[in-house]
């Protein structure tokens, strides 16, 4: 639990096999502090908290496990409201919601909001044609080349969106069956080698955080970092001077992935899928603004 000035804590549960509790420690309050800016620069009432289960999701994820999770965060008494991140499902949420009723992005049968990852990533897709319009005097994406890092939830949501405007769209993941998945059913191309040095007008990060850092970035060649994961730079007070020394525009991850956030947080709130996706859309305007 990071702040809870606005409201109470309000983050996913990360499931990821950390090397150590020390990675994952760092990794938590990391992500914990970004959900407070998400929070607070999209006008929610909630502070930031995050959630971290050391172990692989694949193999070790039992409903036993989530339900023990639970109710640990049922013993916070309401300080700290979960709900899924990487590792994690709504059915995963479901079980949790057995021992607790501080816990949202539950399936839409039993009430919830689902999936965030479709409107987070409508979100970063708002952001990406805000950052357009200001770098290029216009929000359309056609034919402009995106490097998609990461085709998880967020990033093949992202890569619907991209499609049907048009854009030329580039992938890189480490999954291969994610990766074969995406080549399969839409018109990308696969990047085997190094993301960071291929041509491109925006490389959107979609995977894990702080891969802007000062060996990374040197070697961009895009005009645009906007993308779905958090924490993307690694060291906020050098590395964003250094995207600015190498005039490459930052749209900031915190702000233009907030959709998943606002998604739950309507959960609470009782809105609608529409209110949802009229909140999402101020992320443009927000994204201009700054």
């Amino acid at each position: 639990i990071h702040d809870t000035t606005l409201g109470p804590a309000l983050g996913g549960t990360r499931m990821w096999n950390y090397t150590n509790e020390e990675d994952a420690l760092q990794d938590v309050l990391r992500l914990s502090r970004g959900m407070t800016f998400k929070a607070s620069i999209s006008g929610l009432k909630l502070g930031g908290g995050k959630a971290v289960i050391i172990g692989d999701s694949t193999t070790q994820k039992t409903k036993a496990l989530m339900r023990k999770f639970g109710q640990y965060v049922d013993s916070l008494g309401g300080k700290y409201i979960t709900a899924e991140d990487v590792g994690m499902n709504t059915k995963d949420m479901e079980y949790v919601r057995m021992e607790t009723k501080y816990v949202t992005g539950i399936p839409e049968s039993m009430g919830g909001s689902g999936d965030p990852s479709p409107v987070t990533a409508y979100g970063v897709y708002m952001g990406m044609k805000a950052s357009a319009k200001f770098k290029w005097g216009s929000d359309n994406l056609r034919g402009k080349k995106v490097l998609v890092q990461g085709v998880g939830n967020v990033g093949r949501n992202l890569i619907e969106l991209l499609t049907d405007e048009g854009a030329e769209i580039w992938v890189n993941e480490i999954n291969s069956e994610k990766l074969a998945k995406v080549a399969n059913d839409y018109d990308v191309k696969v990047i085997s080698e190094n993301i960071y040095t291929a041509d491109g007008d925006i490389y959107a990060p979609c995977a894990l955080g702080g891969t802007l850092n000062e060996s990374t970035i040197p070697m961009l060649k895009c005009a645009i970092v906007a993308g779905g994961a958090n924490n993307q730079l690694a060291k906020e007070t050098i590395h964003d001077d250094l995207l600015i020394k190498h005039n490459i525009l930052y749209a900031p991850d915190f702000l233009i992935n907030a959709g998943g956030l606002i998604n739950v947080y309507s959960e609470l709130k009782g809105f609608s899928n529409q209110q949802v996706k009229e909140k999402t859309e101020t992320i443009f305007d927000t994204t201009i603004e700054i």
